[in-house]
């Protein structure tokens, strides 16, 4: 995989940030015909706000009416159920619950039933906390009121993204990880300056996340927006909680958070959170014991069988909010620059409906690319539980992670493939190696074995060259 900009050829599009929404930009735009350069200054894809988030393909019931944010969550999701099954990318139909639990939060529940009809979300159902826990018994009997909505439904995360920028480097895009950009100048063509050497492309698109407003002011667009992050704590509970949580457990949402949500996971874990936290860095994202054990706790008090579940992990991820709860979406057709900013909560499921409307914005200024001959077929590793996994098949060699049954076929493949991992955490999305119950204490010694030599920051530390 390039780790320097090739000195060849320019680019149609530079774009910059690989996580889900640059992925999948990168994707559109390849299928389009573009010369596509994905730069990343991180080792991997996903190394921002993309890696922590709670796996919801959202229908949009909940989104602001008439908005860009519910076009594009629509227009994503439509197409990701369309073009899963060729990517071999699952789909858990959970369904979910918009549970109120006393009559203030029920006395809402009718505004965001008529909310989610405006919306074109029309198979939801209003019902009493008796009726909703006949479906879901598990809930607990203080539950005053629901509305279900059966489109909710829980994908994975991590190997969505990995699927749209793989195909995108098979139809010729290139991927630059450690390619920070410094500075960008226009004079009819971009040449922007990076960590990795100079980079020229006629059209850029900023899908940098956390730093999308430090990126269009380095390209000299202006300050239209800022970044505001967000933070947001999660736990994951011990895999024994997934049969008590078949669907999506959603709170009354405030003008503020979506507030914590309990719901399955694809890899058969339950997922507790997030927080909604403001916070002034970008990068480091801390956990609170405190908080977290309110986590479980109130996971307890909206499921009791949750009481007394280990907690398997725990994490915090940033959220790119801004100081508008608008996508923060903004073409400059004479500097040729789109930037995409402001993709909150709902980045997973609108990255492809973003991904679209980007080409849609290039074309108003720039005119079109032949298009492939042909589109590569992509069929991503399976990592969900609700279909086979790669232990179950023969032949696989060896149990790596004993906790997520993780073979050695599949860790050695990853790194055969188009997009290898740059980093521990790019394995473990991948694979899900060292993110079980023991959180890589029996796996790590045997995983820094089969790594080494291939990740930026090695897993242990060779005696020999220490010497």
């Amino acid at each position: 995989m390039p780790t320097q900009p090739p000195n060849d050829r320019a680019f149609d599009v530079a774009i910059i940030g690989a996580g889900v929404v640059g992925c999948a930009v990168a994707r559109r735009f390849a299928l389009a015909g573009a010369r596509v350069v994905l730069m990343e200054k991180g080792h991997d894809i996903l190394s921002g706000a993309s890696k922590a988030n709670s796996a919801i393909l959202h229908t949009g019931f909940d989104a602001p009416p008439g908005s860009l944010e519910l076009e594009l969550v629509r227009a994503g999701r439509q197409e990701y159920l369309e073009i899963k099954d060729s990517l071999n990318l699952p789909l858990v139909t959970t369904g979910a619950f918009v549970c109120a639990w006393n009559t203030l939060e029920a006395d809402k529940l009718e505004a965001i039933a008529r909310q989610a009809r405006d919306n074109g979300t029309t198979d939801i159902k209003l019902m009493t906390g008796v009726k909703a826990r006949s479906t879901m018994p598990s809930l607990s009997e203080s539950l005053a009121a629901a509305l279900e909505v059966p489109g909710e439904h829980v994908i994975d995360p991590w190997s969505a993204p990995l699927a749209y920028l793989t195909q995108a480097v098979a139809l010729g895009a290139i991927f630059l990880r450690g390619c920070e950009l410094m500075a960008g100048s226009f004079d009819g063509t971009w040449r922007l300056e990076t960590s990795a050497g100079p980079i020229i492309a006629d059209t850029v698109i900023n899908t940098a996340g956390l730093y999308g407003d430090v990126v269009d002011d380095r390209l000299g667009l202006g300050s239209e927006f800022r970044i505001k992050p967000r933070k947001g704590q999660f736990v994951v509970l011990d895999k024994a909680a997934y049969r008590h949580v078949p669907g999506i457990i959603l709170p009354v949402p405030t003008e503020i958070t979506k507030g914590i949500v309990v719901c399955p996971t694809a890899f058969g874990n339950v997922l507790v959170g997030p927080t909604a936290e403001e916070q002034e860095d970008r990068v480091r994202a801390t956990v609170e014991t405190e908080t977290l054990e309110a986590l479980v706790n109130r996971a307890a008090e909206i499921v009791p069988a949750l009481a007394g579940i280990p907690v398997t992990a725990v994490y915090a991820g940033l959220r790119p909010a801004s100081e508008e709860k608008a996508y923060r979406v903004f073409v400059r057709p004479d500097r040729r620059a789109i930037t995409l900013g402001g993709i909150r909560s709902t980045g997973l499921s609108s990255a492809l409906g973003l991904a679209r409307h980007a080409l849609k914005l290039h074309a108003d200024f720039a005119t079109g690319y032949p298009p492939p001959e042909t589109v590569p077929t992509i069929a991503m590793p399976n990592l969900a539980e609700c279909r086979e996994r790669d232990w179950q098949r023969a032949d696989h060699g060896e149990i790596v992670c004993h906790c997520e049954l993780v073979t050695r076929r599949e860790v050695e493949a990853t790194f055969e493939s188009a997009v290898p991992p740059g980093d521990f955490g790019g394995l473990r999305r991948r694979t899900r190696a060292g993110m079980g119950r023991c959180q890589g204490f029996y796996c790590n010694a045997r995983l820094a074995e089969m790594t080494k030599g291939r990740l930026a920051t090695p897993l242990a530390v060779d005696p020999e060259t220490e010497r």
